[in-house]
Parts: C-alpha cells; sequence; structure tokens
C-alpha cells in the first residue's frame, strides 16, 4: 500500500527517503536513516522494529543483505512485510513477502533503490527509478519529489492517495530535512509545497545549528540573521 525511494546523493553524500501512500501519517513509520551509514524503509503490513532494529544492525556495521536476512528471521509476520535498505557503499537488499499485495516488487539502481506494494503496476516503480536518473540536476531533496511524481503518475498506490513524507539526513544525527504530509487530498503536491517553503529560510538556518564538531553551534542572532539573508540574496 506503499512506495518509497531510499537514495544516497553523490555530491552532498546526503540519504534521502522520500515516500507516499493511501495511509493515515506514512512518514511516521516508513523512512528510516543512519546519518551517513544508510537508509531502511519498511511497508506493507509496516514492522516498525524494521526500521529501528535495521538501522541499529547498520551502525554496527552489518551488510543491507545481512540485516534483511536478520530482521525476517525474527519475524514470523514475514510475509506480509516489505522492506528494502541501502547502505552508504550502495549495496542493497531488499524483502517483498509471498503475502503482500499486488503489485509488489522492487527496482535496485546506482545509488538509489525503489520497492512498493499495492500499486497500480510496475510501472510506478520503473518510471520512479527513471526520472530520478532523468533529473540528476536538481537539488537532492527536489529530486526525490520529482521521482515520487512520475510514478504517482503512473498509477501510484492503487487504492488512491492519502500521506506522503520526504526524510533527509546530512552528517549529523539530526535530520537535515523532515518534511510529512500526514492527510491530505493531494499530498505529494503538498509535499512539493512544503520543501519549496524549506528553502525559504530552513535551509538557510540549519548550517547554524548546533553540530559534533561545534557543539554550541552558532548562537549570535544579527550573525545568523546576516547569514540567512545573504543566503536568500545569493539565491535571486
Amino acid at each position: 500500500m506503499t512506495w518509497s525511494i531510499i537514495a544516497r546523493d553523490s555530491a552532498t553524500s546526503q540519504f534521502g527517503i522520500a515516500v507516499a501512500t493511501k495511509f493515515f501519517a506514512v512518514g511516521a513509520r516508513v523512512p528510516h536513516i543512519a546519518a551517513g551509514i544508510g537508509g531502511v524503509a519498511t511497508q506493507a503490513l509496516v514492522n516498525p522494529y524494521y526500521g529501528i532494529d535495521g538501522v541499529r544492525l547498520l551502525r554496527q556495521g552489518r551488510e543491507p543483505r545481512e540485516v534483511v536476512d536478520a530482521l525476517i528471521a525474527a519475524d514470523n509476520g514475514r510475509e506480509s512485510r516489505q522492506v528494502h535498505i541501502m547502505d552508504a557503499k550502495g549495496r542493497i537488499a531488499s524483502h517483498t513477502g509471498r503475502d503482500c499485495v499486488d503489485w509488489c516488487g522492487h527496482v535496485a539502481g546506482d545509488g538509489f533503490s525503489v520497492a512498493g506494494n499495492m500499486l497500480a503496476g510496475a510501472r510506478v516503480l520503473d518510471d520512479t527509478a527513471q526520472a530520478y536518473l532523468a533529473h540528476q540536476s536538481l537539488p537532492f531533496a527536489e529530486r526525490l519529489i520529482a521521482a515520487m511524481r512520475a510514478g504517482e503518475a503512473a498509477g501510484g498506490d492503487k487504492r488512491g492517495r492519502q500521506s506522503a513524507a520526504l526524510l533527509i539526513h546530512a552528517g549529523e544525527e539530526w535530520s537535515a530535512l523532515d518534511l510529512r504530509v500526514d492527510d491530505h487530498a493531494d499530498p505529494l503536491a503538498e509535499l512539493e509545497r512544503l520543501e519549496a517553503v524549506s528553502r525559504e529560510r530552513w535551509v538557510h538556518f540549519r548550517p547554524f545549528l548546533p553540530t559534533r564538531e561545534n557543539p554550541a553551534g552558532i548562537t549570535d542572532r544579527a550573525t545568523i540573521d546576516a547569514g540567512i539573508e545573504a543566503a536568500i540574496a545569493g539565491r535571486k
């Protein structure tokens, strides 16, 4: 009842997951990212621990195939689950249980992974993948949304639309961007709008936040305001 893309931006090393479905609040359960390590999307009859435990195992240095095998081995409901994982080395693994609703499947490419179930057809994943490849010139967040919009144009979730989400991590444990549309008539269009709003001030404010290398971040408001205004002016 969901499709998602996991990708790593080669220019910035950011990890991102975009997801859409005809179900409430998909961003609360499907996407999970360990900054600089990898991403997990757990879907179908979702098992939240696939994301929680999957990220933990990736942090331990386990390869995606090992992680998937460990997750499904511990779950008697595995045939109703779908999960896909990609790590920082570009290794990808997936599982689509026998009881997942058609159309369901997985497509892997260079630096990205797409999976879905209860879809209108195979073209949903194929067009998502092709659009991601075709929009290399776009900034990462916009590229992920463009890929999902192409999948929706191919039919998306065969039941309709309700929620969507975009999660991106850079080098810190906290997210660089975490957008959720929990209940909307056109969730991917709303996600696209929110991403555009994030570029008005949030992405320019983000560099001033605390990091592991600079635990205090920048706290001088004049410096922050000047930096934001300069960044905004530079975009015009």
